[in-house]
């Protein structure tokens, strides 16, 4: 499993670890990624997504799981997430067509 958010594909960045004499060695920053289950409410089910702190406060801010996804560029998703967009995005479809 890659260290990579599944809604947002932030991943591991390099830098320096620099000390008191500016003696450089490389280092990595770590994505803080939780497991988390977020709830689609168009869809009437949950979905179990490894994503980093902020894009769960982003999740929050925008209103929830489908309002997010509808959002969201396809590139930053993960296959889970395109896959939950697409089933999403078909579900609202249907109901547009129905009304």
């Amino acid at each position: 499993m890659s260290r990579r958010c599944e809604l947002t594909g932030v991943g591991v960045m390099s830098g320096n670890n620099v000390s008191h004499s500016k003696r450089r060695t490389r280092r990595k920053f770590l994505p803080n990624l939780c497991n988390v289950t977020l709830a689609s409410e168009a869809l009437g089910q949950s979905f179990k997504l490894r994503i980093t702190a902020a894009a769960l406060r982003s999740v929050d801010h925008n209103g929830g799981l489908d309002p997010f996804l509808n959002k969201c560029r396809d590139e930053n998703l993960s296959e889970t997430a395109l896959k939950i967009k697409k089933s999403l995005r078909k579900k609202q479809k249907e109901e547009t067509a129905t009304t």
